[in-house]
């Protein structure tokens, strides 16, 4: 085996192991699901979660924001209990007091 195609097989395998890394890159960056990423970037999103904390292997914390509100919900064994701002219960109307004539 002459020395220049040794150099050749090793200039033409880094070119092929090149071109697999390349469209590896390309794949992960402009993937399947690139156009649907681009779709729901541009929509506001409303919840998100702020904090997430296991306390054991079956159940979690979880704080979220909805719509600016944050809300602490704690999630597991198959129950779902919320803590968060209750709405403001509507005070029953008091009457004014009657002028005495």
């Amino acid at each position: 085996m002459n020395i220049l195609e040794f150099i050749r097989a090793i200039a033409a395998l880094a070119v092929t192991l090149g071109l697999i890394g390349l469209a590896a890159y390309a794949l992960r960056r402009f993937g399947p699901d690139a156009l649907t990423r681009m779709v729901h970037a541009r929509q506001v999103r409303r919840l998100r979660v702020v904090e997430s904390l296991a306390l054991d292997p079956t159940r979690r914390l979880v704080i979220f924001s909805l719509d600016g509100e944050e809300r602490l919900m704690l999630l597991g064994e198959g129950k779902m209990l919320d803590w968060g701002p209750k709405p403001a219960a509507a005070s029953p109307a008091v009457p004014a007091p009657e002028p005495v004539v």
